[in-house]
């Protein structure tokens, strides 16, 4: 059985505690430092006046992101079943 780690994830100088996987604890750590960098850097570039404006806009970042993974994904995978689908014409036309 994997015993839970107790952590502290510091983001927008907040402290959180968590209780996480071990597997898990690399991952949070990256991303608390991620988020970070992000918000300074939204500080810097832009007149923010309120921490909950700039983690909305962290928050809409990263999730824009993983949305758009997922539109590449899915047409690369519409590719790869294009190309496995000729591969497969080519292979019964030389049987």
């Amino acid at each position: 059985m994997d015993e839970k780690l107790k952590i502290k994830i510091s983001i927008a100088d907040r402290v959180y505690p968590l209780t996480v996987d071990p597997s898990q604890e690399e991952g949070l750590r990256s991303a608390s430092k991620k988020i970070d960098t992000m918000i300074k850097q939204f500080e810097e570039n832009y007149a923010v006046r309120d921490k909950q404006d700039v983690l909305a806009m962290c928050a809409l970042q990263f999730a824009s992101q993983v949305e758009q993974k997922q539109i590449d994904n899915a047409i690369n995978g519409d590719e790869t079943i294009d190309r496995i689908q000729k591969i497969n014409a080519l292979l019964d036309e030389n049987l």
